[in-house]
């Protein structure tokens, strides 16, 4: 009976081609008697039957991580899932992240990136080979494509990925689509702006938070605690101009009530109607990016930030883990 010889190079070659682990290397390739390929195949199947095992884990660490092309006109974002965040720091798993992430790039979904090649096997079965190497469920989450003139990025701490794709590849066009899509990455948004809102969604949205506040109210009189207002509006597309015409009426009448002199009232009423207006339109401030206040500065909104740079924001995409 003769004896098979596993070499270190043998050893690392395997590794540098499956990722898994020395040991585990060594022993697939003596169970299968030097063969590199029946190698593979062993640890492949190792994979099957731990993704199989653990198929109903929660895969909510992991990283997400960015891409843009050559020329900026085209990114993505990915989330690589997988169940703890000792695996999702882990140096390879990231690298395995970043490798996936260009690759997907040259996708327009998930399902298609799935079934993509990967060195042989598809980008579904590397996920497979990579759980039988690690020992976690892993799996694509979160996959999105942005296109554009110009498009940027920005990743928080490998938690939540962002694109921001602009109107013109302009100077500083680098600078604004980081900080918008830090912007997108921090606030998130549905949408670009309140304008964009179906008058149906601003109704649905306003009386769900009103029977929200309704029953903390109920709750907040029951044990003698300040109640809270409960509101008329809550978006921009909700304060027609007789709306704010109100509102300056009802600044002037607490002006007198509190017996302000009528001549510095001109300075003091465009304050509270401004405050009337950030008070009334919360629903754009969660969901409408250019609505937001800017979170570098937020004296201003994201709009006033955007014009300085005159163009405009085109799309914009989010992943996180969770």
């Amino acid at each position: 009976m003769s004896t098979i010889t596993i070499t270190a190079a043998d050893v690392n070659k395997l590794r540098q081609t499956t990722g898994a682990g020395m040991m585990d290397c060594k022993k697939a390739l003596v169970e299968a008697e030097g063969d590199f390929d029946k190698a593979i195949q062993i640890l492949r199947e190792k994979g099957q039957k731990v993704a199989a095992n653990r198929s109903d884990r929660e895969s909510s660490e992991g990283a997400a991580v960015s891409f843009i092309n050559a020329d900026n006109t085209k990114g993505a974002i990915i989330t690589l899932n997988c169940e703890t965040d000792f695996v999702g720091k882990n140096e390879a798993f990231v690298t395995l992240a970043n490798e996936l992430v260009k690759r997907a790039i040259n996708f327009s979904s998930k399902e298609e990136f799935l079934a993509s090649d990967f060195n042989g096997i598809t980008v579904a079965e590397k996920l497979i080979e990579q759980t039988g190497v690690i020992g976690e469920k892993i799996e694509i989450g979160g996959f999105e494509i942005l296109e554009g003139a110009f498009v940027g990025s920005y990743v928080h701490v490998n938690k939540i990925a962002a694109l921001t794709a602009i109107s013109a590849p302009i100077a500083n066009a680098d600078v604004l689509t980081k900080d918008i899509s830090m912007q997108v990455a921090s606030m998130g948004a549905d949408t670009l702006s309140y304008k964009d809102f179906d008058p149906a969604f601003v109704a649905s949205e306003l009386a769900a938070r009103i029977a929200v506040i309704e029953k903390e109210n109920e709750e907040a009189k029951r044990l003698g605690k300040t109640l809270k207002n409960v509101p008329k509006y809550i978006s921009f597309s909700q304060l027609t101009e007789e709306v704010l015409k109100q509102a300056e009426e009802d600044a002037k009448a607490e002006l007198k009530a509190e017996g302000k002199p009528e001549q510095i009232w001109d300075k003091i009423i465009p304050g509270k109607v401004q405050r009337f207006i950030s008070d009334n339109t919360t629903l754009d401030q969660e969901k409408a990016l250019l609505d937001q206040n800017f979170i570098k500065d937020d004296s201003k909104k994201v709009s006033d930030y955007v014009k300085s740079f005159n163009v405009e924001i085109t799309g914009f995409k989010r992943v996180t883990l969770g």
